[in-house]
Parts: structure tokens; sequence; C-alpha cells
């Protein structure tokens, strides 16, 4: 974000291009996917089983139904209000809310992205090899 000003930058997620919204659907692992897959966050996707852990359905856990790219909400099983009519709705969460407990990696293209992930966590950055190896000390 270029600006500090929270209007602006609520302007910008507002006009986010599609391509660029993916990014905010960026959610934390469990402890234990952590373990499993070496990253610590992945974007949420249909199929995803996520733990709510914010908002008036804190602690339910439930498949993820759609993702709303356009209003960037999830749509999640066992998650539903009454319309005054009493149809049930999907109650829209956002992505920041929820913990993903078991992941979908049955796709390849998630595969690569995890790799790629785990492959920037392992490797060593430029300023630590620097400071073990005593340069810039003098």
């Amino acid at each position: 974000m270029p600006s500090i000003k929270p209007s602006k930058q609520r302007l910008e997620i507002y006009r986010a291009p599609l391509h660029k919204r993916h990014k905010f659907f960026n959610a934390p692992l469990s402890k234990e996917l952590r373990k499993k897959l070496g990253v610590r966050r992945l974007p949420v996707r249909v199929g995803d089983e996520v733990l709510i852990m914010r908002g008036s359905f804190a602690g339910k856990v439930g498949k993820v139904v759609k993702v709303d790219y356009k209003r960037v909400r999830l749509h999640i099983e066992g998650v539903m209000i009454k319309k005054a009519d009493g149809t049930p709705v999907y109650y829209p969460i956002h992505p920041s809310n929820v913990m993903i407990v078991k992941a979908d990696v049955s796709d390849e293209v998630r595969k690569k992205i995890i790799e790629r992930r785990r492959k920037v966590k392992e490797s060593p950055t430029e300023e630590s090899t620097r400071s073990e190896e005593g340069e810039g000390e003098e």
C-alpha cells in the first residue's frame, strides 16, 4: 500500500483487480498442517476445512462451500443464518477470521505453491549469510 491513510487503503482494497484479490484470501494453517506442509499460510479454497476463530460463529469447523472474490468473503458449511422469510442463507466470513484445519492438496497447482513457499522459507537470506561470515564487522 502506497498510502498510510486508512481511507485510501480501504479504497485500494475495494478497487483491487481480481488477480490481486487472491492474496487477500491467505489464512494461517493449524500447527499440525504447518509441520506437515512446511508453510505458515495458504490461500483458502473450496473444499478446505476451516476453523472460525472470531465472531459469533467462533469455534465452528466446516468445509468452504464458496469463495466470493468480489466481496472477499467465504461461505462455510454449517454457518448459516435465517432470512426474515425463514430461508437459510450462508453467513459470509472474512478469510482473516479463519484457520485452515484440513487443506485440499489434491490440486497440482496448489502443490507447486506449497513447494515454492517451502523453498523460500528454507533458503537462507543474504543478510543472514553475511552476518554468519562476519562481513561488515570491523
